[in-house]
């Protein structure tokens, strides 16, 4: 009995310590939000597990801030940009290929891989870099069968409660790949998506990040 415990254990602990490595923590001025990354988009997982193992985040900014939208950060040249410099083209020399999932959708406090425009990326290939992370707002029924009817892109009965419910940018799904979700911190993103802005979007005062894998052993 006590052999088929321990052997309990050590699967529990197991599953507990591969759980705890795909959970980042993005610490802000604003507080600390903890995501999980999805194995359904293990290049996207992979990649930004990479970065973040390198402090290639530390010390960048939440460069492009909409409300009711999204927050945006991960250009290597925000982290010595001068005040009301325009951000938003720096990256790391290479691209991921998209990776559309029915089950990862942009709800609120998705998080998400920015990517050049249709026009030079018809292929939506994502941004090595470069994420953002959806506030967004609540949309109605009516709204939902507009957006299904302009992008072509259809919504299951389950995205659509959480469209109505909760909130989302539902008219991104199908165009930008979504690789994680934001599970503690929810407040932090609704205060960093509330900051002045410039013309430009970029925060009139600027929000740094720093980035960490999360260690800690969580008992399910």
């Amino acid at each position: 009995m006590k052999k088929i415990f321990i052997i309990i254990l050590i699967i529990a602990t197991g599953y507990q310590a591969f759980a705890q490595h795909r959970k980042i923590k993005i610490i802000t001025p604003y507080g600390k939000m903890i995501l999980e990354l999805s194995d359904e988009t293990p290049a996207y997982r992979d990649n930004f597990i990479k970065l973040v193992k390198k402090h290639f985040y530390d010390g960048l900014l939440f460069h492009r801030v909409i409300k009711s939208f999204m927050i945006q950060g991960g250009d290597p040249n925000s982290r010595n940009a001068k005040p009301g410099e325009l951000l938003g083209n720096g990256d790391v020399g290479y691209t991921i290929p998209a990776a559309f999932k029915a089950d990862l959708f942009h709800q609120k406090g998705a998080l998400a891989a920015a990517r050049e425009g249709d026009d030079v990326n018809p292929a939506k290939a994502s941004s090595g870099c470069q994420f953002y992370i959806v506030q967004g707002k609540k949309y109605t029924s009516e709204q939902l069968d507009q957006i299904e009817a302009g992008t072509g892109h259809h919504f299951t009965a389950e995205q659509k409660k959480i469209y109505e419910t909760i909130g989302g940018t539902p008219f991104l799904d199908g165009s930008y790949t979504v690789f994680g979700q934001l599970i503690k911190g929810m407040d932090v993103l609704d205060k960093i998506a509330s900051v002045p802005t410039d013309e430009n979007d970029r925060p009139k005062r600027d929000v740094p990040m720093k980035i960490r894998m999360v260690h800690k052993f969580l008992f399910f």
